[in-house]
């Protein structure tokens, strides 16, 4: 087991690395006063009538880094921070999360893909850790390897919605850029640091998806007889 520990210390410690960066870039950036003087709220409006989107709502949700767009009840869930904040990094995530908004409303087929993931994602996530310990156990005391099997395909899934998020929050990302720029919404100096925002964010999906492939390639190997 020795290689797996290595392999969940570096995923930690590059996680961390990434987690404190985007942390300390968005503190930085939610200095950064907007000269329109627009809320993070009024942003997301704005952005959703400029693309003739009129039957998503904007709604202010408890926490940090709560931010999400949810398709079922079409809501732009925004933290109570970025909900009331007239800065940058208010800009960017309130931007972000109504670009999903967008995707949902052009029938982004990435999106499509990863929101009919979701249920099985979660019956896999609930079941994995059991699962693979478990047939961990079940293989070094019998030589089954039925049920660890099944754990490295349950873990498979969980891989597999990393790597289909990827392209949504990228996607997301960009049309939030692109957006922010051709509106006017953001002067240029506010621009940039929109954009350092969002891509730090989509750092932390990278990293991620790229360590739980890490983890799926060594439980796989275990399988093969190959742990080391």
């Amino acid at each position: 087991m020795g290689s797996y520990y290595l392999i969940i210390g570096v995923i930690f410690i590059v996680s961390m690395i990434v987690q404190n960066r985007l942390k300390s870039k968005f503190a930085h950036y939610s200095q950064v006063r907007l000269r329109n003087g627009m809320s993070g709220k009024e942003i997301a409006e704005k952005m959703l009538r400029d693309n003739n989107i009129n039957d998503v709502q904007v709604i202010s949700v408890p926490g940090k880094l709560t931010d999400h767009y949810n398709p079922a009840d079409k809501t732009v869930n925004l933290s109570e921070e970025v909900y009331m904040q007239r800065n940058a990094a208010a800009a960017a995530v309130a931007a972000h999360e109504c670009g999903h908004a967008v995707q949902h409303a052009v029938g982004y087929s990435m999106l499509q893909l990863r929101s009919k993931m979701v249920p099985i994602v979660n019956i896999s996530s609930r079941l994995l850790q059991f699962v693979l310990m478990a047939g961990i156990v079940v293989m070094a005391s019998s030589g089954s390897k039925t049920l660890l099997t099944i754990g490295v395909i349950l873990f498979a899934v969980t891989t597999a919605f990393a790597f289909v998020t990827l392209p949504v929050e990228y996607d997301a990302s960009n049309r939030a850029l692109k957006w922010l720029e051709t509106s006017g919404t953001l002067d240029r100096s506010e621009h940039e640091a929109a954009q350092d925002s969002l891509k730090w964010a989509a750092r932390t999906y990278v990293v991620a998806a790229l360590g739980s492939l890490a983890q799926l390639i060594y439980f796989a190997s275990m399988l093969s007889g190959r742990r080391d």
